[in-house]
């Protein structure tokens, strides 16, 4: 198990993105995950988690839609998502001036 930032994004503005992709034979643990708003101006996001790389993003798979965040600020979501091999977590940003960061741990078989 190794314990690390397990994806890191600048996000585009108004494209769903992927921050992170379980490894093939890995699964993982997503404890937290850091989203930072470098604008001064407020900025929304949304956070999904698709069951593999080629799924369509579906509405089922949000956990977090369009949610404010304020001018210069950041927000922490402690989560403790469980994945397995080829699940995505998927960011998505108002406004290219908002900073995804993923912290968890790998576990591989």
């Amino acid at each position: 198990m190794a314990y690390k930032v397990l994806g890191r994004k600048a996000a585009a503005a108004t494209t769903a993105e992927e921050l992170y992709a379980v490894p093939s034979g890995s699964s993982a643990v997503v404890s937290t995950i850091v989203i930072a708003n470098r604008s001064a101006a407020v900025k929304t996001y949304r956070l999904a988690v698709k069951p593999t790389s080629g799924t369509t993003l579906a509405n089922e798979h949000y956990l977090a839609y369009d949610i404010a965040i304020a001018a210069n600020d950041s927000t922490a979501l402690t989560l403790g998502i469980t994945l397995t091999s080829g699940n995505v977590v998927v960011t998505y940003a108002s406004a290219a001036d908002l900073t995804f960061t993923a912290f968890g741990s790998e576990l591989t078989a």
